[in-house]
């Protein structure tokens, strides 16, 4: 029992046991992702290593996200505005995106609601004031904040593996346009005309801006500092685009934005208008901001660009 040698093999297995201990603690913590927490936009913190089951969510773009990482099954709740995919049409409705139903909300039992700075303050203070989880997101600029984005909903709801094959496959789109593009000759000045009566325009703090100039173009409105805007006829005129892109809802309504362009006074002169340089851009796809920006994306580079297609 006195023997030194006997003592010392002890204190060698101890010391031997404890650090195989430790050991099993890091590579548990790695396996579990190390941080299972993250911040939403606010910075507020929500952990990540339980997986909600009852989402609501206050913006269309959000929604997509959900359902494109195969969280349709999480979804208990969306807006009035949120129609894609189909699916999301069969989900309880809450209202819209400035005038969220609370107590509708309340009702559906979320034990998370997604929102975005868009949607007021004062109605997120209030979910949260009933003991509901809301994870706010902000509005984004560039494309290049997509993937962010959906990383975010994807680590919050328990999908980061799907969340990172979505990223990858947003990439490979926005790399293959990049490259296809990477030699042409002139960009075509370009002028956007949203949907509706007027002549409704993004400007440089739109991430439709961006979608412009990453499809080879420059927008004849990027230099203004807003997001949206209505411009003026003898503006329009005056900047004598080569090109209009129009964002209708329909085949329909692209065809009466058409017919107005070239019957309005002033606009019917333009070389664009005169030689039929209209084009169409889905606006469901494109006045997302989401997954579907990169399909709309390619689509509008080929509009652009269509020899390079």
């Amino acid at each position: 029992m006195n023997n030194p040698d006997w003592r010392d093999k002890n204190k060698l297995v101890g010391h031997v046991a404890i650090a195989f201990f430790f050991i099993l603690i890091s590579i548990a913590t790695t396996a579990l992702g190390q941080n299972p927490i993250i911040r939403d936009d606010r910075g507020r913190e929500f952990r990540t290593d339980t997986m909600p089951q009852r989402i609501v969510s206050l913006a269309p773009n959000i929604t997509e996200i959900l359902f494109t990482l195969g969280a349709s099954r999480q979804v208990a709740g969306v807006t009035r505005y949120c129609d894609y995919p189909p699916e999301a049409a069969t989900r309880a409705k809450i209202g819209g995106l400035i005038d969220p139903d609370i107590e509708r909300i309340r009702d559906l039992a979320p034990d998370l609601v997604i929102a975005f700075r868009g949607n007021p303050l004062e109605r997120l203070d209030r979910l949260e004031r009933l003991g509901l989880r809301v994870f706010v997101l902000d509005i984004g600029y560039r494309l290049s904040e997509i993937p962010n984005l959906v990383e975010k909903i994807g680590a919050v709801i328990g999908r980061s593996e799907e969340a990172a094959a979505l990223v990858r496959t947003m990439n490979e789109k926005a790399g293959r346009v990049a490259s296809v593009l990477a030699a042409i000759a002139a960009r075509p000045r370009v002028f956007l005309k949203l949907q509706g009566e007027g002549l409704w325009t993004c400007g440089r703090e739109s991430y439709f801006t961006d979608l412009i100039e990453k499809a080879g173009g420059l927008s004849v409105t990027a230099g203004l500092p807003k997001n949206w805007l209505e411009y003026g006829v003898e503006n329009l005129v005056r900047d004598a685009p080569d090109l209009i892109v129009v964002l209708p809802r329909s085949e329909d309504d692209f065809t009466q934005t058409r017919t107005w362009l070239k019957k309005r006074p002033g606009l019917r002169e333009m070389s664009a208008v005169r030689d039929d340089r209209i084009l169409r851009l889905d606006e469901n796809a494109a006045s997302r901001f989401g997954p579907r920006l990169f399909e709309a994306l390619e689509e509008l580079a080929r509009l652009l660009h269509p020899e390079k297609f």
